[in-house]
């Protein structure tokens, strides 16, 4: 039986350390021996001294040391600390995360995307625009009026349609183009003013330069319809000639065709109109509408536009039809649908952006301002009517002069309209 004491007896227990014992109990847990930093360990005859162990306590100089395996830290970080103890060495706890600053950095990025997204949109608009008219040809104008003048065309061209579209959309085959309609949109500080001019309305055509020529044509007196204006010479003409005969400047151009009108309507999803008690029926334009509200696509909105031989009033409620959808046409485009998805906003602005003919002058600041006037003209300050009339003569339309002057007054001093059209 091997009797040891406590300590180590000195003689012969060194050859046998680390190759367990005759004893049939077993030994103490064992660990390496433990040295502390700076003191060189006592010699003597073979190993020397070293501490029992009694749970994890030795005795003398070795009083306090913990083994680890107590606590099952013999591989942990120095101070006792292991992988999950917050207070030990090693990787740690993660730092919180600075939200002050993602918030910061985030706010940039979406800001510059923001930044970069509208500016390239404005340079693809711009592109965009046909700008076309040259209004600088215009001859002897009258004198700039406090608030802006519009002169809105749509025209019956039928450029780029083909026969099956032409077809469809009831347009005829004739060539060149013409004007469908005309309005005089004012924009100022005391409400806007939208004036339809019949294209049947009787004018004397001035002295003008050709658009193309250069050439000058001298006034005879002579007195056409309105739409032959522009049939005859083009926008220029059509300016001077509205010009001439209303006194009132006109700052900017802007023209419509057949195929641009439909697709406008198309890109927005069609456009909601309540037909009068009724309905409307017109072979020459297509129109077959039963009476209530509908939604219009882009042919059937264009027949709409178009219908004057169905209507009691003929040319005269044709232009209140025409104010009436482009009022609607407006408030659809400026609905948070289309203008917050880009996937209707871009096809909107790309049907309109490339069916329109405007003055080299004309800005897309300006052509917003002309849209949103349009689509607030039927509300609050706003008015809209047709130019006054006072009778006719051999099919053309006369105006009411001493209204068209009171009309033209107020528009140049920017003053409330209080003159009524028919």
């Amino acid at each position: 039986m091997n009797d040891w004491p406590e300590g180590w007896s000195g003689d012969n227990r060194g050859d046998r350390y680390g190759r367990g014992s005759a004893s049939a109990q077993p030994e103490s847990a064992r660990v390496m021996r433990q040295v502390r930093r700076g003191q060189a360990p006592p010699y003597g005859a073979g190993v020397p001294q070293q501490p029992s162990y009694v749970n994890g306590q030795g005795h003398g100089d070795y009083d306090g040391y913990d083994s680890g395996y107590n606590t099952g830290q013999v591989y942990g970080s120095p101070g006792g600390g292991g992988p999950g103890d917050p207070g030990g060495g090693g990787r740690g706890p993660r730092p919180a995360p600075n939200w002050r600053k993602r918030i910061k950095w985030t706010a940039i990025v979406v800001i510059t995307g923001l930044v970069v997204t509208t500016v390239s949109t404005y340079f693809w608009a711009d592109s965009k625009l046909n700008r076309e008219v040259d209004l600088s040809k215009v001859i002897d104008r009258p004198e700039q009026g406090d608030g802006t003048n519009y002169l809105i065309v749509g025209s019956d061209s039928r450029a780029g349609l083909s026969s099956e579209q032409k077809k469809q959309l009831h347009t005829g085959s004739a060539e060149g183009k013409r004007t469908d309609s005309m309005m005089i949109l004012h924009t100022g500080s005391n409400g806007d003013t939208l004036i339809s001019l019949p294209r049947d309305s009787d004018v004397e055509i001035p002295t003008f330069v050709g658009s193309e020529s250069g050439k000058t044509y001298k006034g005879t007196g002579r007195h056409v319809k309105l739409n032959a204006a522009y049939a005859e010479d083009g926008p220029e003409l059509l300016v001077r000639t509205v010009e001439f005969n209303t006194g009132l400047k006109i700052d900017h151009y802007v023209e419509i065709g057949f195929a641009g009108f439909a697709n406008i309507v198309d890109a927005v999803g069609g456009v909601e109109i309540d037909i009068p008690k009724g309905g409307m029926k017109d072979t020459k334009s297509g129109a077959d509408f039963k009476a209530g509200k509908q939604t219009l696509n882009g042919d059937q909105a264009l027949a709409f536009v178009r219908t004057r031989y169905a209507l009691a009033g003929s040319d005269l409620d044709r232009t209140k039809n025409q104010q009436k959808f482009l009022n609607a046409l407006a408030n659809q485009v400026a609905t948070p649908s289309t203008v917050l998805n880009p996937f209707k906003l871009y096809p909107t602005m790309g049907a309109g952006l490339d069916s329109l003919v405007v003055d080299k002058d004309m800005g897309l600041y300006d052509l917003a301002k002309m849209f949103w006037a349009m689509k607030g003209v039927n509300g609050g300050d706003g008015t809209s009517m047709n130019m006054p009339i006072a009778g006719s003569t051999g099919g053309n339309l006369l105006w009411d002069k001493a209204k068209v002057k009171t009309l033209v007054d107020e528009l140049k001093n920017d003053e409330k309209v209080t003159v009524s059209g028919n």
